[in-house]
């Protein structure tokens, strides 16, 4: 009996719903306008990330698919401490990079997900402390 109904609730839950599916399908079939726009507002946030990190002295790649920029911290600092530094002294939120495994360590994530408005104002809280590198 246990068999049987790991077979079935195996065939009803493992991989996406079939709604979602559906959808995504809907998604992928009907009007691509809206991409380039959506594209060029996370291009432009990624590029004020940037510009922003390199005033106060953070390295960071600029990603080519993401919604996300890792930024390099100072040495000295776990990801954690910074983050917590950050946070302290800017009450900005940055993503410490150990949280995605010991490769993330030493670095930041920031998110281009955030509204512009609140991006903006986070960007000009660090431009405000970056000289306290």
């Amino acid at each position: 009996m246990v068999g049987a109904l790991t077979r079935v609730k195996s065939n009803l839950d493992s991989g996406i719903p079939q709604a979602i599916q559906y959808a995504a399908i809907e998604a992928l079939l009907g009007d691509q306008t809206c991409i380039a726009e959506h594209n060029s507002i996370y291009q432009r946030r990624r590029d004020l990330v940037m510009n922003t990190l390199n005033k106060i002295g953070l390295k960071a790649r600029p990603p080519k698919a993401s919604l996300y920029v890792w930024a390099r911290i100072p040495d000295g600092y776990t990801s954690l401490d910074f983050c917590n530094r950050l946070l302290d002294e800017t009450s900005v939120v940055v993503t410490p990079g150990s949280g995605y495994g010991q490769h993330g360590e030493g670095y930041i994530r920031l998110s281009l997900t955030t509204p512009d408005n609140r991006l903006e104002e986070g960007l000009s809280r660090l431009e405000k402390w970056g000289g306290r590198l």
